[in-house]
């Protein structure tokens, strides 16, 4: 078993995400993982992680700002955030030479948008931009934060934030 010293813990909140995941986890006798339903927005988990990750799904919540405020309370001292969200601008002047532009403003009418409204969020979409985002992650007390593209991602930004 890889990282035995280590624990992991998956949140959702629909637990028939979690189904192939621990049945991974069973058939490769994991002992250190657990998958839990939770609504983040409603959970105050403080310093407990040393390592938080979120991939495609900030945007979507009902409330990201304090979504990503209890994620950095979650950590402890010198812990880390990696948010993969989409590397769009808010701004869509900026995006009209973006070859994905068309499809991802799609997937936020279509699905990201309404998900969020829904839930009495500010349906801010695919396109929140990397800006936006940086702006919530330094809103939610991220002392340090840095934006990665991948070469093999070509639609996807990776913020890397730190507690301190």
């Amino acid at each position: 078993m890889a990282f035995p010293k280590s624990r992991f813990l998956g949140v959702d909140l629909c637990t028939e995400a979690f189904s192939k995941s621990q049945a991974e986890a069973a058939r490769r006798r994991l002992d250190n993982i657990a998958f839990e339903m939770r609504d983040l927005s409603m959970v105050e988990t403080l310093g407990q992680f040393d390592l938080v990750t979120a991939f495609d799904a900030i945007h979507d919540q009902r409330d990201p700002q304090g979504v990503l405020t209890r994620v950095r309370r979650s950590l402890r001292p010198h812990g880390v955030f990696l948010m993969q969200d989409i590397g769009g601008s808010r701004y869509l002047e900026n995006n009209l030479d973006n070859p994905f532009a068309p499809l991802l403003y799609t997937l936020s009418l279509m699905h990201c948008t309404p998900i969020s409204i829904a839930q009495g969020g500010p349906g801010l979409g695919t396109l929140w931009g990397v800006e936006t985002a940086q702006e919530f992650l330094a809103n939610a007390g991220f002392g340090q934060v840095q934006v990665h593209r991948l070469p093999h991602d070509p639609i996807n930004a990776y913020f890397v934030a730190s507690v301190t």
